[in-house]
This record gives C-alpha cells, sequence and structure tokens, in this order.
C-alpha cells in the first residue's frame, strides 16, 4: 500500500507541475461547481422539451438523490481514510503548484468533483444516449473536471480515479432505478 500511495504522489507531482500559470485561471474555472451546475441546468431544461414536465421532475428528483447520495459516500470515505490532501501535506510544500488560494477541506480521498462528475455523466448517458448519442462527451467534461483538481493542487489520481469509479456506479445505479419507474423516458 505505501508504495501505491508513494508511486501516487509522484504522479500528482508529475500530472500538477505540467501546468504553466497562462492556464491556471481556465483550470479555476473549469474546477468551479457552479458552471457544471449551469451546464446539466441547461442540458435539463433541453431535455425536457422531450421528457414532458412529469419526467422532467423524475429526473430532477433522481439527480438531486444521486448528488446527496455521492456526496455523502465521499464525506464518509474523506472522514474514514484520512488522507491528506497535496496542498495540506507539509513534505509536498514548495515541489507542487498550488493553484487554488483555499485548500478547501483537510481530508482528499476521495474526490467529490469526480465522484459528482462521473455520476451526472453517467446517469445522463445511461439513460439518453440511444437517443443522443452526444451524451458520451459528457464523459469528456467530467474527466476535465477531474483532472482540474489535480491541476489546481487538491486531490490525488488515485482521489480522482476512486472518485470517478465511485460516481460511475452511482450513476449507473440510479439511472437503473429512474428507468425502474419511468421505462421509456424518451
Amino acid at each position: 500500500m505505501d508504495t501505491l500511495l508513494l508511486w501516487d504522489k509522484e504522479l500528482f507531482l508529475w500530472l500538477n507541475n505540467l501546468g504553466a500559470p497562462q492556464f491556471d485561471s481556465l483550470w479555476m474555472a473549469i474546477t468551479d461547481k457552479k458552471h457544471t451546475i449551469a451546464f446539466y441546468v441547461l442540458l435539463t431544461a433541453i431535455l425536457s422539451k422531450w421528457l414532458g414536465w412529469k419526467n422532467t421532475l423524475w429526473l430532477l428528483l433522481t439527480i438531486a438523490l444521486l448528488i446527496t447520495f455521492t456526496d455523502q459516500i465521499t464525506n464518509a470515505f474523506k472522514s474514514g481514510f484520512q488522507r491528506l490532501r497535496p496542498c495540506h501535506e507539509p513534505d509536498l510544500e514548495g515541489v507542487m503548484r498550488r493553484v487554488k488560494p483555499s485548500c478547501g477541506g483537510l481530508y482528499s480521498y476521495f474526490s467529490g468533483h469526480a465522484s459528482n462528475s462521473f455520476a451526472i455523466a453517467t446517469l445522463f448517458a445511461t439513460l439518453f444516449a440511444k437517443r443522443f448519442r452526444l451524451m458520451f462527451l459528457l464523459f469528456g467534461v467530467a474527466m476535465l473536471v477531474s483532472y482540474s483538481r489535480i491541476y489546481i493542487g487538491v486531490h490525488y489520481p488515485l482521489d480522482v480515479l476512486s472518485g470517478a469509479l465511485f460516481g460511475a456506479f452511482g450513476g449507473w445505479l440510479f439511472a437503473k432505478i429512474y428507468l425502474r419507474f419511468i421505462p421509456n423516458p424518451l
């Protein structure tokens, strides 16, 4: 386990130090939740034209429950594992790029941004990709949000990967639950 954590730290330093100051504001915008939320609100509004108001309300309820689920499990893991964020690690001070002015919470395992991004992407892709093939592009958005957490210096790659896998599972699970009640949403 120590070897895995060492590799994770080394990969973090390599990825984090690939950044350049001229791109910092871009990655801070990508990591900002309000942009991702606005993106999914817009997407839901567009889909609501095909879903109808009743199925849209079910979708909004599903999204709210999914985000609550991923947030609560993420917080339980962070409290349970208590792995310090890279920006809180004293031995990384001076060797990593810390882009975000505040470090955030104390613990990092696993990334809530990654779990939420992949949960929503998986939910939408599972529900709507048969009709709208471009839904798979949502995974590109989720990957950008997830990588942004490494870039700004608040998560290790293993935090992001674990969050992404958990989020994908959560999104798939909640899509299956949604489809149980709304078998043909479109």
